[in-house]
């Protein structure tokens, strides 16, 4: 972000949990299929990297990437993973850190792919300079991003047909979700809370985008609609109180303990549509700040909490 305030370290902080991840319903992974694990093809291209045979050892330094290797049945192949990867639980959970992350520390691993969410520390050309594969699976943006990386991460890791039937599932989770949105003659409108500090996402940023789809209007769009804050604008109590939306939706119940009680005991919030209508609602942070298969979890928890709402 360009805020150049003490503000800076907490809005900083708030991006990097989307794009590193901090459990409700999980999205359900098809079964690992030997067979076609094994129909895959190698050598295999994605982007600049091209990987001569099926990785063996894998090292995930991102939560997200996680979830993804796991949901299209390549876990097994999963050697470590970095301290924020906390689901599955079954995943190899390590000291290793995808927020300053140690080449020398990966390579004890003996990776033959690592996945990276972003390329902190130059993280990239150490691991290159090391002969060490290396693939970024960074923030998406859309669903299609999503998409296009668990195709991506199906291709690399072999399992290209298990990536295609979580993609297909996800949208068909999706498509069935936003069919039966009902028609409002006002659209409802919600502050998706990123942190205490009242910084919090857009409608251009990735989870945004899924409240756009549930049919909900972000009342923080103004607050950004030059892109200075990169869609993560920091948000007064009084303009939220002002614009008094229909449903407050809380990503900061695990990092920083916030709950229903504490936004009713905040000064003036009272008063607010969403904390009179009981329509401050709980998210997992872990849920909420990844873009991998559980975002249909996600998606779910915010029409079921807004289907309530009569139209």
């Amino acid at each position: 972000m360009s805020r150049r305030t003490p503000r800076l370290l907490t809005a900083a902080l708030a991006v990097a949990a989307l794009a590193l991840g901090g459990c409700a319903e999980t999205t359900d992974a098809p079964a690992p299929d030997d067979s076609a694990a094994s129909a895959a093809t190698f050598p295999v291209t994605v982007g600049s990297l091209t990987l001569e045979q099926q990785p063996e050892k894998i090292v995930s330094l991102s939560p997200t990437a996680t979830e993804m290797l796991f949901a299209i049945g390549a876990g097994p192949q999963v050697t470590a993973v970095d301290d924020n990867s906390n689901h599955p639980a079954e995943a190899p959970r390590t000291d290793l850190s995808g927020f300053q992350p140690n080449a020398e520390a990966i390579a004890v691993h003996n990776p033959d792919l690592v996945l990276l969410a972003n390329d902190q520390n130059k993280i990239v050309d150490q691991l290159t300079k090391l002969k060490i594969p290396v693939f970024l699976t960074p923030a998406a943006v859309t669903l299609d991003d999503t998409y296009r990386q668990l195709t991506e991460v199906g291709a690399l890791t072999g399992h290209p047909t298990e990536a295609a039937g979580v993609v297909s599932q996800m949208q068909d989770d999706i498509a069935e979700l936003i069919a039966d949105l009902p028609q409002r003659a006002e659209t409802l409108t919600y502050f998706h809370e990123l942190s205490p500090a009242l910084y919090t996402a857009t409608s251009k940023t990735f989870i945004g985008s899924l409240y756009a789809l549930a049919g909900l209007e972000n009342i923080a769009d103004p607050a950004d609609a030059d892109g200075e804050s990169g869609g993560y604008p920091q948000l007064s109590e009084e303009v939220i109180v002002q614009s008094n939306p229909d449903f407050v939706f809380l990503a900061d119940t695990k990092c920083c303990q916030q709950s229903v009680a504490s936004v009713e005991a905040r000064p003036g919030w009272a008063t607010m549509t969403a904390v009179q209508e009981n329509q401050v609602i709980a998210l997992d942070d872990d849920i909420a700040s990844r873009w991998g298969p559980r975002v249909v979890d996600l998606l779910r928890t915010i029409i079921e909490a807004t289907a309530k709402v009569p139209a």
